[in-house]
């Protein structure tokens, strides 16, 4: 930070009142291109740093973004004070339902799914999360998630025709050895 400082000439005001006074020194009603900018703050001010069209772009983008100057057909311009502003992207949000005075909004739900009650066997628990209770027919423990457990391995291992499933393995060509007597 100290650096810039000290590498900056003291008599230059900041770069977007600089912008601004060339938008508004030139009184173009299409407004100025950044070459046209430059050259204006080059005219008045006289020596600029080495890197003066990098800050310059970097400043009229920053004031873009923020809304201080437009940018209409390649040219940059003041908004019009009797545009409507602009929309942001996407849907707006709902209107808020106006609570009467005294009256303390009520809390949000919490984000994401509900916890797993502790005991399967508390329908109040259930009931209190909106969830309906099912009965359990039959079933004298929960069965596991997953597929069933299949047959044991060495059934998994040969096919009824007695061969391995699965693509063969690949085969070999055998290679003689030969000597060199």
């Amino acid at each position: 930070m100290a650096a810039e400082e000290v590498n900056k000439p003291q008599s230059l005001p900041p770069y977007p009142e600089m912008i601004l006074a060339a938008i508004d020194g030139t009184k173009e009603k299409d407004g100025l291109n950044k070459t046209s900018i430059s050259k204006y703050i080059e005219s008045t001010y006289g020596d600029m740093p080495a890197a003066h069209s990098q800050i310059l772009a970097h400043h009229l983008d920053k004031m873009k973004r923020s809304g201080e100057i437009v940018m209409i057909k390649n040219n940059y311009m003041r908004p019009d004070p009797n545009a409507p502003p602009k929309r942001g992207r996407g849907r707006p949000p709902k209107p808020k339902p106006e609570l009467p005075p005294g009256a303390a909004p009520a809390s949000p739900r919490p984000r994401g799914r509900p916890p797993k009650p502790k005991d399967p066997a508390e329908p109040a628990a259930a009931a209190e999360m909106g969830s309906p209770t099912k009965p359990k027919v039959g079933v004298s423990s929960p069965r596991k998630r997953g597929r069933p457990a299949g047959p044991s391995a060495e059934k998994k291992a040969k096919a009824p025709s007695g061969r391995p499933r699965g693509r063969p393995p690949k085969a070999r060509a055998e290679v003689s050895a030969v000597g060199l007597d």
